[in-house]
């Protein structure tokens, strides 16, 4: 493994001498996200393995080219899960892939995102240099937290190498029930819901039908399914309805891709009203997550959308000349520029994937 790292090294000092692009990959199942880069590839996938999992401590650190489904498969035998439930749109994904995308599942509302879960990192950067931050201890921060800076940079912060995470144990219990209901009251509904002491673990609504998941202890969920109602939908169908969702299987998502229809990712405050957009949405995350598929003009989805509080990402372009990320401004804007002068000067790493930061 010192041998990969030494190469990776040379090529970014080289790129970053030359001031010639690299393009950072794993398995390339979430290649779709961001604006499209060009450069020479370095392929994380040879820089694998778990490097240290201590499950009574509730820490696992792994190489960022480790298949996410083999960290699964490994955890799952400790009755251990991944928190935030990552999506792997396909096979082949990677802990890497799932840390630079930042990407959460059906889980995220209720659990929190990945960089809730990250506990350290170590990455190769812009100008080569091998650097650590954070640790392998739930607790081991002291100022600021750079290693969740990595979450969701898509590579053009660094090269991720190691990544360490806290997990938890998976839940005694998990019953999904079904309800029939319109958008509206779905709204209000499940922000009543998310409001009660109870052990909620995914919720999405289409279509006048809404399900929600619930996870915990068994006197807990079943407490809450007495409570709740509605119709209890079998442990395999269960599975397969939060897995399509997740990896963007459900039909209303095939339909979009058949179709080569846009994806919008539309993230607004959960109790946010029923947004109309001319085309029907997927709703997760208690309302806070819709998704759109239509061919719409950007700047006015995104002006609606940052109307109620929230932003928009075109999540599939699929031509479309669309920025793929919600501008930055400000200050904010002014912050993502110093960081990527920080990490990578020359602008060599994934130049170009993160359309909204500009050097």
């Amino acid at each position: 493994m010192d041998a990969f790292i030494r190469s990776v090294q040379e090529r970014i000092l080289a790129a970053h001498s030359s001031k010639s692009p690299v393009v950072i990959h794993g398995g390339n199942t979430k290649s779709f996200y961001g604006a499209k880069s060009t450069g020479e590839a370095i392929d994380v996938r040879g820089y694998a393995g778990v490097i240290d999992y201590q499950p009574r401590e509730l820490v696992l650190t792994v190489r960022a080219g480790t298949p996410l489904a083999e960290i699964e498969s490994l955890m799952d035998q400790e009755g251990q899960i991944l928190p935030f439930e990552p999506p792997h749109f396909s096979a082949g994904a990677t802990i890497g892939g799932t840390v630079a995308t930042g990407l959460s599942g059906p889980r995220r509302a209720y659990a929190g995102a990945v960089r809730d879960f990250v506990l350290g990192t170590r990455i190769i950067n812009g100008k080569g240099e091998d650097l650590r931050f954070g640790g392998r201890v739930i607790k081991n921060v002291a100022g600021y937290d750079v290693s969740r800076l990595m979450v969701g940079a898509l590579g053009t912060l660094g090269v991720l190498l190691d990544l360490s995470f806290k997990v938890l144990p998976k839940p005694a219990s998990e019953v999904t029930l079904r309800f029939e209901m319109d958008e509206s009251s779905a709204i209000r509904r499940l922000n009543e819901w998310a409001g009660q002491p109870l052990p909620l673990s995914a919720s999405w609504w289409l279509d006048g039908v809404a399900m929600v998941r619930l996870s915990g202890t068994n006197a807990g969920v079943a407490a809450a399914k007495q409570k709740l109602g509605g119709e209890q939908v079998s442990h395999t169908e269960a599975a397969e309805v939060w897995r399509s969702v997740r990896d963007h299987q459900h039909p209303f998502f095939q339909t979009a891709e058949q179709t080569s229809t846009p994806l919008w990712r539309l993230s607004v405050p959960a109790t946010t009203s029923m947004l109309a957009l001319g085309s029907k949405q997927l709703h997760e995350w208690g309302g806070a997550l819709r998704w759109l598929a239509a061919d719409v003009d950007a700047d006015a989805l995104r002006a609606k959308i940052a109307a109620v509080g929230g932003h928009a990402t075109l999540m599939y372009k699929r031509g479309s000349m669309a920025r793929a990320f919600h501008p930055l401004e400000g200050k904010l804007a002014e912050l993502n520029r110093n960081l990527k002068v920080a990490f990578d000067p020359a602008n060599v790493l994934n130049r170009g994937r993160l359309d909204n930061v500009l050097i």
